[in-house]
């Protein structure tokens, strides 16, 4: 599969994420009549959309960085990480 199709893919696997996301969170917060059972199955239902949604939105991101058509995020390298990191031990440092 083309990294193109791919894309679309994952584009159109998001949307529905989403939806599923919103559609199912509302009936799982504005159940009232309805069993526990279906509160819980629409609220798993919901965190699966979540959880989905999130991570084809990922790898949407890091395909899109990849092929250049997004400018990529501002990244650090683990020595500035840990430059920092060492610097804010010190000031902070506790004893």
């Amino acid at each position: 599969m083309s990294s193109r199709r791919l894309m679309k893919l994952l584009a159109v696997v998001n949307v529905i994420a989403w939806a599923g996301f919103w559609a199912f969170g509302y009936l799982a917060l504005s159940a009232e009549t309805h069993s526990d059972s279906q509160i819980l199955i629409a609220s798993l239902l919901a965190a699966a959309g979540l959880f989905t949604g999130i991570f084809t939105y990922l790898r949407l991101v890091r395909a899109t960085e990849r092929s250049g058509y997004a400018k990529s995020s501002a990244r650090t390298t683990r020595e500035l990480r840990d430059a920092a990191q060492d610097k804010w031990e010190t000031r902070h440092e506790l004893g």
